[in-house]
């Protein structure tokens, strides 16, 4: 289990930290933490639930200060009342053991797309925003969840599989519409740190899981998140993304031909990456003029998605003629898919 925030804060917030940890586990009503400004116990108790995502009912906390005194007194905020809290930590505990176990023997990066899968198959986005949808307890215990929710599944399901995980949070930018923070994961697979983002990847889906944010490098996960709040260690090497992982990462237009006819024979959905240069808006045209041509030889139309930032297009080959392909941008978002129709 990965402590990343608590090992790398000062001696002085470690204690107010181990102090915090203490006393939620311990239920307690009140308890002291060492004299720190009131943002700071703020930012220690947040990255307290980050570290350990398994604390789902503690929300936030009021403070007493005694003038003179070397301490404060911290009353934390539960979600739930302490014998409900206890239930629902049996029910948790049970649940991660029970979705560990099927995945146990399987190599570091299957489980990675076990717990991947999980979410996308079984978590739906809460548009309300409940609190235990910011918990682990939404996602394993409801079904739903936010993004914050949903990182925090993510990382305790890791740690119980052995897979190194941290939870990122990025600032939010009103500037570009963008109004709340957003969290999502860094893992480390064969010894290489990666960022990935099944809240993302849940919003596109269109009937199949999408991996258009498993494991992508520093330069590909900022084409559209915000710069992290936090540090995180580098994630420079995008050999394990998915699509090159699965031989689905194409340079050159007759790979994409190729494959694209055998999905129209088999009747499938073809969801490819493109990394053949910039996507430009003529690569894109001329991409989809080939599966419209690979689609028509069977009778049959392209109905593609793109999420431009990532470079993915997803096609499916529906009976009907039309004399071009119709195109669907994806914008990956917090919540269901956001697309518009070109």
């Amino acid at each position: 289990m990965e402590h990343y925030y608590y090992d790398k804060m000062d001696k002085i917030r470690q204690n107010a930290c181990h102090a915090m940890r203490a006393g939620i586990l311990g239920l307690e009503d009140a308890f002291l933490v060492p004299r720190l400004e009131p943002r700071e116990l703020a930012d220690i108790f947040f990255q307290l639930r980050l570290d350990s995502p398994e604390i789902f009912w503690a929300t936030g906390f009021r403070y007493r200060d005694y003038p003179g005194s070397g301490n404060l007194q911290i009353l934390p905020e539960y979600l739930f009342e302490k014998s409900k809290i206890r239930e629902h930590q049996k029910m948790m505990k049970a649940r991660v053991e029970k979705l560990a176990r099927q995945a146990r023997e399987l190599k570091e990066w299957d489980k990675e797309k076990f717990i991947h899968d999980f979410v996308c198959e079984n978590v739906r986005y809460d548009k309300l925003k409940k609190a235990y949808s910011h918990e682990i307890i939404g996602p394993l215990g409801h079904g739903v969840g936010v993004c914050e929710g949903i990182a925090k599944t993510v990382k305790v399901l890791c740690d119980a599989l052995g897979i190194w995980c941290i939870i990122a949070v990025s600032e939010a930018n009103p500037e570009k519409g963008i109004r709340y923070r957003h969290a999502w994961n860094v893992i480390r697979i064969g010894g290489t740190c990666f960022h990935l983002d099944a809240t993302f990847d849940n919003s596109l889906g269109g009937g199949e899981n999408r991996y258009d944010y498993f494991n992508l490098d520093d330069r590909k996960i900022y084409r559209d998140h915000e710069p992290s709040l936090y540090p995180l260690p580098p994630c420079g090497d995008g050999g394990h993304f998915y699509y090159l992982e699965k031989k689905l990462s194409f340079t050159k237009y007759e790979e994409v031909e190729k494959r694209a006819r055998q999905a129209v024979k088999k009747g499938r959905t073809f969801t490819f990456h493109w990394r053949g240069g910039a996507l430009t808006r003529d690569t894109v045209r001329d991409l989809m003029e080939l599966l419209e041509k690979c689609g028509a030889e069977k009778g049959r139309h392209a109905a593609v998605s793109l999420n431009w930032p990532q470079a993915v297009m997803r096609a499916s080959f529906p009976e009907g003629d039309r004399q071009e392909a119709s195109l669907v941008m994806e914008e990956a978002n917090e919540g269901e898919r956001d697309s518009q129709i070109i």
